[in-house]
């Protein structure tokens, strides 16, 4: 591995080469299935539908590492991705959905030389279900759990998420918040519209959502949780809330203090593709909370991975080094440097 700092790239995505026929195992239609095009490159596919074309670094770990070197990445957490959370379907077939994509995310860190470390998914429609799955993903050795932002209708400021959320706290897990099933409709018809405009308002809306509410209030403090992709637009309409905090009861009837006054209670990462947008971040959230994340291996994700924090201007060494490393190994409780707690 490289030297001072260590890079962990906090936030990436895998599909399994495999896995079972979905359809047939539930007998149901629309489930997720992968489409190899015998090139090292797969389209994921819901039903007959397409909906993301992937490559093997997804599921090939040799093709993972050989990337990770070429950009000087020492580790990635791997986690999932929303489409094959199941979060619509049955909690029992949910469930079994992350037995099987938690089993194949560990088999995949078991084959990296302890340079994957795992995140699970868990069945997040039925929270007795995901609590029980959660603690067997941790004692499986996953370090903490990716979830989305909502469910149906459902914000986390709602009491069995948060009932979840407290769970989490309880058994050491580290959070990874991902947008999914995002705000649509007929004006987000073209250009990825949805990934660009919406994913960054369901972010902002997850984060507000546990502080206008005050569930931060009754969530314990030990919860170490991130939203992904800079926190989506939170940090850049921050001002706003404050300012609709100070000036309308209405919006602090649920809230007993400045929504800024909240941003020590969690992390977001590093995955906003200018300087100037991350210079900001670090300015609202205090350069303890940001970490570096790239999405990968998504074409929408940092492809010269690294080199948005490499190459800031306004940052010095002390500062990268909490990006790249220090911060993810708060957020993961893991010291890494001791050893990764996948081997």
């Amino acid at each position: 591995m490289s030297a001072a700092p260590l890079i962990i790239d906090m936030h990436t995505h895998f599909f399994p080469e495999t896995w079972p026929d979905l359809a047939e195992k539930f007998g149901t239609p629309d489930w997720p299935w992968m489409k190899h095009h015998g090139d090292g490159t797969a389209t994921v596919m819901v039903g007959d539908k397409e909906f993301r074309p992937i490559y093997s670094a997804c599921w090939d770990v040799d093709k993972r590492l050989e990337e990770m070197d070429q950009y000087g990445i020492d580790i990635q957490v791997i986690c999932s991705t929303p489409v094959l959370f199941a979060t619509t379907r049955p909690a029992d077939q949910a469930a079994e959905c992350a037995h099987i994509f938690n089993d194949a995310a560990l088999e995949m860190c078991g084959r990296s030389s302890g340079r994957l470390l795992p995140l699970a998914q868990v069945p997040l429609q039925d929270i007795d279900t995901a609590c029980n799955v959660l603690s067997q993903a941790m004692k499986d050795g996953h370090l903490g759990v990716q979830i989305g932002n909502h469910v149906d209708d459902k914000d986390l400021d709602d009491e069995g998420l948060v009932t979840f959320l407290q769970h989490c706290a309880a058994e050491n897990a580290a959070v990874l918040v991902h947008p999914w099933d995002m705000l649509t409709g007929n004006r987000m018809k073209k250009y990825m519209l949805p990934w660009l405009v919406a994913m960054a308002a369901e972010t902002q809306l997850s984060i507000l959502s546990l502080i206008l509410s005050g569930a931060f209030e009754r969530i314990d403090k030990s919860l170490r949780i991130c939203f992904a992709h800079g926190g989506g637009s939170f940090a850049y309409l921050l001002g706003r809330v404050d300012n609709a905090w100070k000036e309308r009861d209405i919006v602090r009837v649920d809230c007993p203090n400045l929504p800024s006054s909240y941003v020590d209670r969690f992390f977001v990462d590093s995955a906003v593709f200018d300087h100037g947008a991350l210079d900001l971040l670090i300015d609202v959230m205090g350069e303890e909370r940001v970490m570096f994340g790239t999405d990968y291996p998504f074409p929408l994700g940092e492809i010269k991975m690294g080199e948005l924090i490499r190459t800031a201007p306004k940052l010095n060494e002390q500062t990268k080094a909490k990006l790249f490393s220090q911060n993810a190994e708060s957020w993961l409780a893991t010291d890494l440097r001791e050893g990764s707690a996948a081997e």
